[in-house]
């Protein structure tokens, strides 16, 4: 394949991740429309281009369009977190539990561990510049949140997949475009401390590890439930007055 091809080939992929990060962390507020031709005139690509960047966002569960609609960033209802953290739990323990029985860690997960845990200690070490927070500053740190929830989906995704049952990694894809714009609420928000989120992360590589597969299912049930309940928390001051 030529250079151009490939550069070709790499402009739908490079608008559809800007787009993607954009949305997780926050960016693109919840509800706000995502047309072609904005996509088009804010990354100075064609509408063809524009197009496939956005039909991959809602087949990712990352946008919604109805028919003859525009699509938006989903504006997730309470209903909509208690049922998405029901069937993730669901399926992550019963991932998890398979895994364990191998009492084999993935790369992967540890890969994204790695990472996660490098975001913590530098979120640590940079705490008190936070009283002193420039604009510059500010969206460093929402880099740096949108970076951690990349590492945390990938930590998740890479479990799920290392397990023996296809059918139930692709229950769990389906369920990932929401789940990452959860995720990606949880970190923007900082409703839970990246240094708790390592150190629970790392109870379940070590269940794992000792092929327990109780614990490493006890432990993930746990984990998606104190997001969960953060999150909850979070949805439920905002919408006192409602």
């Amino acid at each position: 394949m030529s250079s151009d091809a490939l550069a070709v080939t790499r402009v739908p992929d490079a608008v559809y991740e800007a787009l993607r990060e954009s949305i997780l962390s926050q960016r693109e507020a919840p509800g706000s429309a995502v047309t072609e031709q904005a996509i088009a005139d804010r990354f100075g690509v064609a509408r063809p281009t524009a197009k496939v960047a956005l039909e991959r966002l809602v087949a990712d569960g990352l946008l919604r369009r109805e028919a003859h609609k525009t699509a938006r960033v989903p504006e997730l209802t309470r209903d909509d977190i208690v049922d998405l953290y029901a069937n993730r739990a669901i399926v992550e323990e019963a991932a998890l539990r398979t895994l364990a029985a191998d009492g084999v860690v993935p790369i992967a997960a540890i890969a994204a561990q790695r990472m996660l845990a490098d975001a913590a200690a530098r979120s640590s070490s940079a705490a008190h510049d936070r009283l002193t927070a420039t604009t510059s500053s500010t969206l460093d740190g929402a880099e740096s949140r949108s970076d951690s929830a990349r590492s945390d989906i990938a930590f998740h995704r890479a479990l799920v997949e290392a397990q023996h049952s296809p059918r139930l990694a692709r229950l769990h894809a389906l369920l990932m475009g929401e789940i990452e714009l959860c995720t990606g609420q949880v970190q923007a928000h900082r409703l839970l401390a990246l240094d708790d989120v390592v150190a629970q992360h790392q109870g379940i590589l070590d269940a794992v590890a000792a092929g327990d597969p109780d614990l490493a299912g006890q432990l993930t049930r746990a984990h998606i439930e104190v997001a969960r309940d953060r999150l909850l928390a979070r949805y439920d001051s905002e919408h006192a007055e409602d």
